[in-house]
């Protein structure tokens, strides 16, 4: 089975249709799938539900979309660096569900793993706790947070085999993961591709049996990740 699209555009063909739920891995800018969040902008879909970190910047990463109203909600745990979203958000064009960092990881994991729900002491006491049930054990107070099976997750990885095996480059690696296996389908851009079985089964990072379709993107921006080196005597 070729899982290898000619371009991030034929990559979404037939499966992106309006209101449907996409998670997108990243961290702020670094570890973002950028020309698959361009093919989207680019499909015109609408309603849709985003899960991330955050939503980019305003010109820049999921901030693309935000731009042209394609998203109606947004599920994350950072939403600062966007004026587009405050605006959106303030005025009641975008909806948005807070969730903390380490849950809205964990919701990822849970809905790979096929857990429907787990309780959490996170958000106890606060918004995030509204409309919740709320159990005691042993003493304590936690939440019910329900997992998260998006339609379509959106990924960005460093390098991919031609069965999907994926390594990520380390902090981009970030949300990538857990987005990847939480998704029906899982889509991912990847700046290098390489014959099955040249990646060390130690160095597989993501087993390939979670990759229905390969972007590949050798040239991203990667506008917030940077190399820097220094002489060594």
């Amino acid at each position: 089975m070729n899982k290898i699209y000619p371009s991030a555009a034929q990559a979404l063909q037939g499966i992106l249709a309006d209101g449907q739920m996409l998670a997108v891995g990243g961290f702020g800018l670094c570890g973002i799938p950028e020309a698959l969040i361009d093919a989207v902008r680019d499909s015109a879909v609408k309603n849709l539900t985003v899960i991330s970190n955050n939503a980019g910047v305003d010109d820049f990463g999921l901030g693309k979309l935000l731009q042209t109203r394609q998203v109606k909600k947004m599920i994350s745990s950072y939403v600062g660096e966007n004026k587009e979203f405050e605006r959106q958000y303030l005025a009641g064009e975008l909806e948005l569900e807070f969730t903390p960092q380490g849950t809205l990881a964990e919701k990822l994991r849970a809905g790979g793993a096929g857990i429907p729900a787990f309780f959490t002491k996170t958000g106890v006491g606060t918004m995030v706790a509204e409309g919740k049930e709320l159990r005691e054990f042993d003493g304590a107070t936690y939440v019910m947070e329900r997992s998260l099976v998006p339609d379509i997750a959106l990924v960005k990885a460093d390098v991919a085999d031609r069965s999907g095996n994926l390594r990520f480059n380390l902090t981009a690696r970030n949300f990538n993961p857990a987005a990847a296996t939480a998704g029906k389908i899982c889509i991912v851009e990847v700046e290098r591709i390489v014959d099955t079985g040249d990646i060390a089964p130690d160095d597989v990072h993501l087993p390939g049996i979670y990759v229905h379709r390969i972007v590949h993107n050798p040239t991203p921006e990667k506008r917030i990740e940077k190399l820097t080196t220094r002489d060594r005597k």
